[in-house]
This record gives structure tokens, C-alpha cells and sequence, in this order.
């Protein structure tokens, strides 16, 4: 029986209990063993938590000195569908964007601002970030490369959003689940939530008690055996 009414306290209740490990773990179990993005992609400070549904973005290299050239008029547009892809975003939606070379910031300073005034969840991109100090005074869950300041301007577009991307080999749906910390980030796809954030929440609050067990003596052995938890 699911704990959970509607994405508001869904999430509440991924971030007051779970974590990007157990859900990996679950996941895992029920045959979807390739659900975490690249390792490079971290947080830009280590206690960012990001969760939220994914609004997802497609990226492409575009030379800016080539654009007077050329058939497709969106590529004469500054950034392409960027800002048209910012100010779509809904409340806890994560914007997560890859389909460009990774060599640029995706993200900055007052795109965060923007998503925070759309009430945005995090930004999720295969590629760098930059602005560093005012996203993080702005607190804004950002997962990216790391910081470099080298600009997506003269380099690329976004050419759509809310279609299906791929992240080195796994794929993200608009409206999948995102949820991000410092080990990583991973990608519940909607048609298995519901199952794997039972589970997650059953096995984390089995994972609690097994950890009370072994700070009070119990061999791993014995606690495995026992819960089946390790």
C-alpha cells in the first residue's frame, strides 16, 4: 500500500527517507541495472538533494558563425528553445538536458533564478555548469560536470524539450522520476515507481534496523541471514 497521495508528498517522503543507493538497489532487483547517469555528473555541493519529475531537454552542438547558413530557422535563434524550455518548467520538475559534446556550461546563475521562480525542483545536465558561487547562494540543487565557464552561447542549442534523451545509454522520459545526492543520480522510470519507492522505503527502513543491530554486536553474517539485508 502506497504512503503517498500525490507528487508533493511522494517526494517529501523520498527526501525525508531515501536515497539514490537503496533505490540503485531495488531497481537492480527488479531488472533495471542501468538506471544511474554517468559518475561525473555530481553535485555542485555535497548535501544537494535533488528529486522531482523529469522535464527533459535535448542539447545539440551548434557553431554560432554558421547559423546565418543553413535551413532550419530555430538554429538562427540565440540558444535555440532554450528559454522557451526554462520557462515551461512546472513545479518540482527537474530540468535535465544531454545531446551535446560536454565541453560547456548548460546551466547558470539566472536560469537557477528562473527555475526557483517556477518553482523547479533542480537541474540535472550532462555537461558543466557555471555561476558557481550565485547557485549556490541561491541553494539551487545543480548536478553537473563541475563548474567551468566556457558558455553554451556560440557552441549550442537546445533544439527540443519534453521528448525522450538518452544519458550515455539510459534513457529519460519526460515525467520519470529523478533523484539525485552525492552518490550519484538515478532514473525511475514512471511505468515502475510505484514499485520501486515501496520497496525502497521498506528495504531503507530495514536497512535501519539492520545498522542497529551490528553497532550493538551482531556479526554481518548473522544480520545478513536474518534480514537479508547488507
Amino acid at each position: 500500500m502506497k504512503e503517498w497521495k500525490d507528487d508533493k508528498s511522494l517526494f517529501s517522503l523520498i527526501k525525508g527517507e531515501l536515497y539514490t543507493a537503496v533505490i540503485g538497489d531495488i531497481m537492480d532487483k527488479l531488472g533495471y541495472t542501468h538506471q544511474f547517469l554517468p559518475p561525473r555528473i555530481r553535485p555542485l555541493r555535497d548535501d544537494m538533494f535533488v528529486v522531482g519529475r523529469a522535464m527533459t531537454v535535448l542539447e545539440a552542438d551548434v557553431l554560432e558563425n554558421t547559423t546565418s547558413e543553413g535551413n532550419n530557422p530555430l538554429l538562427k535563434k540565440s540558444f535555440g528553445l532554450m528559454l522557451e524550455a526554462l520557462d515551461d518548467l512546472k513545479e518540482n520538475e527537474i530540468y535535465i538536458c544531454s545531446g551535446s559534446s560536454p565541453t560547456y556550461a548548460v546551466w547558470g546563475e539566472l536560469m537557477s533564478a528562473r527555475a526557483i521562480a517556477c518553482k523547479a525542483g533542480g537541474a540535472v545536465v550532462n555537461g558543466y555548469s557555471r555561476d558557481t558561487k550565485g547557485i549556490l547562494s541561491l541553494n539551487f540543487p545543480c548536478f553537473s560536470y563541475g563548474p567551468y565557464a566556457q558558455d553554451q552561447a556560440p557552441r549550442g542549442k537546445v533544439i527540443d524539450f519534453r521528448v525522450p534523451i538518452d544519458m550515455e545509454g539510459v534513457l529519460i522520459n519526460d515525467g520519470d522520476i529523478i533523484v539525485g545526492d552525492i552518490d550519484g543520480v538515478c532514473v525511475i522510470p514512471r511505468s515502475i515507481e510505484e514499485e520501486v519507492i515501496t520497496k525502497s522505503i521498506e528495504k531503507a527502513r530495514g536497512e535501519r534496523v539492520v545498522l542497529k543491530k551490528i553497532q550493538e554486536g551482531m556479526p554481518s553474517r548473522e544480520a545478513f541471514d536474518r534480514f537479508g539485508i547488507m
